[in-house]
């Protein structure tokens, strides 16, 4: 019962304006992303067939968001997972709602769920184009092992994309290894992995492409000191304790406690070690602390409009205000001149889930041209399409991305590095998969992967994630990581 009443205040804290869909699922102390964006995206079905099977006159004190996602997860989910009068409730109402779903569908003329929805929901741009990625966490279980893990599960595994057409395409049980990250597994939209045990067990993340550019671009050494200095959800904190190899010190600050209780739970489940969480606003945290003395590498992914992200929620969000892009602009400005003021600082990557130039491109230009030539923008990717507006020189240095050209949330990165001799052990920035051979390249669709092959006596270890032990061995030296 509580789940459904979490999500359905989401809904109605949509209705009310308190949010967008991310900001008040954080809040919350459940994993609701999936419910409540699915439950949206069926929304005007669900007021049909509620209006059609008069649910809400027969039970007054059933509100309608609870009862959207009620009959979502009846009719269109995994059946509904509460107890109590609620899950009585809906049961009690299952015939009638099955029989109106059924003449809707009689109405519309069509057989299937999905093809109740509008173009807009079910086929249309953004969103619906975007895939589904999973990031193997190599902390807990290797690419190599997911693959065979999914193969079990009826998936046919295609070997590495060649374009970003190959994965605008996929459809039914088919996926790919990411042709820019090495590990990353691209499956089609709408794929729910949610309940998937390699999920709550921590062995795969559910992240989009481009949310995972920063920590990868930010690539520090094994042993290195970093910051995430807006680190909630977690995602790319866990991200950067895989890169490090559970060697060295994450300092991961958020504002919300809620969020970063949240973001406790998912580190641990990831096996993430060596990080420390503080309830604290980067702004006020002293660059001249002893604490801070070997930060070398600073993630900044700071507040911001959310305009580039279109993935899985089709809710249309008003465009901000030019007022407010000046205060998310200024904020942002603010914190990336901060992030630089660490004193063994070696690299910094910024980047926002905006499409904004204001937050962008102007920023970036604005702090490097505040710091002098103490900082140079990095040219990272060079293979990435599409690259930095046009707003100073060197812009195209940094990195944009889209659901129309890249297939990702739409996302902003730029790469910022120390110039002189406090950048001489820089850790050089890491070349994309398509640099290397990877995870069965070469092979046939489907077939097992060359490189690396066990011996066959060997169990796919990734079938039973509590015994999956060859990546921790192979990360600690032979011993198991907690």
């Amino acid at each position: 019962m509580a789940l459904y009443g979490a999500a359905a205040a989401v809904l109605e804290g949509l209705e009310r304006g308190a949010g967008g869909v991310k900001a008040l699922v954080f809040q919350s102390r459940f994993p609701l992303y999936a419910l409540v964006s699915e439950t949206l995206r069926y929304s005007a079905v669900l007021e049909e067939l509620l209006a059609g099977a008069a649910l809400l006159r027969a039970e007054k004190k059933l509100s309608p968001q609870l009862a959207k996602v009620l009959v979502y997860d009846l009719l269109f989910g995994k059946g509904l997972k509460c107890g109590g009068r609620w899950k009585a409730l809906a049961r009690r109402h299952r015939a009638r709602l099955e029989a109106e779903l059924a003449r809707l569908k009689v109405r519309r003329k069509v057989s299937r769920n999905e093809e109740l929805l509008a173009p807009a929901q079910a086929g249309g741009p953004g969103a619906s184009q975007v895939p589904r990625y999973v990031r193997v966490n190599t902390l807990k279980t290797c690419v190599d092992d997911v693959i065979e893990f999914f193969k079990r599960e009826g998936y046919c595994y295609l070997g590495k994309a060649a374009s970003v057409e190959e994965l605008r395409s996929l459809s039914g049980k088919k996926f790919l290894l990411d042709l820019h990250l090495p590990e990353l597994l691209v499956f089609p939209p709408q794929t729910d992995f949610h309940d998937n045990v390699l999920y709550t067990s921590g062995h795969i993340i559910l992240q989009d492409k481009a949310s995972c550019l920063p920590a990868f671009l930010l690539s520090p050494a094994a042993g290195a000191h970093v910051i995430d200095a807006c680190a909630a959800p977690g995602n790319k904190t866990s991200q950067l304790a895989a890169i490090l190899e559970n060697r060295g010190q994450i300092f991961a600050f958020d504002v919300d406690t809620k969020r970063l209780a949240t973001m406790s739970t998912m580190l641990t489940r990831a096996g993430v070690t060596g990080f420390q969480l503080a309830q604290q606003d980067f702004l006020t945290v002293d660059p001249g602390d002893p604490k801070y003395s070997k930060v070398a590498y600073i993630l900044l992914d700071p507040s911001c409009s959310g305009s580039g992200m279109v993935n899985r929620v089709p809710v249309a969000e008003a465009a901000p205000s030019a007022e407010r892009l000046q205060a998310l602009a200024g904020f942002q400005r603010k914190v990336l001149s901060h992030g630089l003021s660490f004193p063994a600082l070696r690299r910094l990557v910024y980047s926002t889930c905006s499409l904004h130039r204001e937050e962008n491109e102007d920023v970036v230009g604005a702090v490097l041209q505040e710091w002098g030539s103490a900082f140079r923008l990095v040219d990272a990717f060079p293979g990435w399409p599409c690259r930095g507006l046009a707003a100073f020189p060197g812009a195209e240095s940094c990195l944009r991305a889209s659901a129309a050209d890249t297939l990702t949330q739409g996302f902003f990165v730029a790469v910022l590095e120390r110039r002189g001799d406090g950048a001489a052990a820089c850790r050089s920035l890491p070349a994309a998969a398509g640099d290397s051979p990877q995870h069965g390249e070469g092979t046939e669709p489907g077939a097992a992967p060359k490189k690396r092959r066990r011996k066959k006596q060997r169990k796919v270890c990734a079938a039973l994630p509590g015994n999956c032990r060859c990546s921790k061995q192979r990360r600690s030296g032979g011993k198991q990581v907690k």
